[in-house]
């Protein structure tokens, strides 16, 4: 059975945000609500600037489902995180538990109106009915029933944010992030600690500065004369 994920690769998001306005349109989402969102940061700094598009990451271990006080969160066989509105009581636990800030309130009027907590389906519906009018008006289209994936990965532009089977997709990324370098540098390394640094031998004294660096002296062979 799958086990559906989501993945956005960092070095093709455009900030586009035409994932957001895809689930936004395809699920009529609540006003206030913003089931994906994209975050950027070092925004306007050239050559640093990085966005990534987040929702429900539908974690295997997910905080939302360890802190509901009534159990309203569930798993189903594909891997998807959901959770029932009719028994959901609006408590905001499973918000403030989220690392991704998935699970959110509806708001209406001037203060907002706190009610059922609403959230990222991967466009799996809910309890109801497969593409029933109930399930529909409270959780979306259901996508998955009908065969297929998360319009917002449908609908990115650049293929940056992937859904789907969590080993397929993974493959995928693995590989783009291979052909993008080499040895360490693939997965980072030299950006997030600038670069790795020889070490003198011990007993070497320090150079002076701006002196050239000096190849090591080759070890004296076995038998050699003192």
């Amino acid at each position: 059975m799958a086990r559906m994920k989501f993945i956005c690769d960092a070095e093709r998001c455009i900030e586009c945000n035409s994932c957001v306005t895809a689930c936004k349109n395809e699920h009529e989402v609540p006003w206030g609500v913003n089931r994906r969102r994209v975050v950027t940061v070092n925004d306007g700094v050239v050559g640093a600037e990085k966005s990534i598009s987040v929702a429900c990451m539908h974690c295997s271990d997910a905080p939302c489902m360890a802190v509901c006080p009534v159990d309203c969160f569930y798993r189903t066989e594909d891997g998807v995180v959901l959770h029932d509105k009719d028994v959901c009581i609006g408590c905001g636990y499973c918000s403030y538990a989220c690392p991704f800030g998935a699970p959110q309130f509806p708001s209406e009027g001037t203060f907002g109106v706190r009610g059922k907590m609403d959230k990222c389906t991967f466009c799996n519906g809910g309890p109801e009915a497969n593409g029933s009018e109930a399930e529909f008006e409270k959780y979306g289209r259901n996508r998955l029933a009908e065969g297929k994936l998360p319009l917002c990965a449908e609908m990115c532009s650049t293929k940056a944010l992937l859904g789907g089977d969590g080993d397929v997709i993974a493959d995928i990324l693995r590989n783009r992030v291979i052909k993008r370098g080499k040895g360490g540098d693939v997965f980072g390394w030299g950006t997030a600690y600038g670069g790795v640094k020889a070490q003198p031998a011990a007993g070497t004294p320090p150079a002076a500065p701006g002196a050239a660096p000096t190849a090591p002296a080759a070890p004296a062979s076995e038998g050699s004369a003192s």
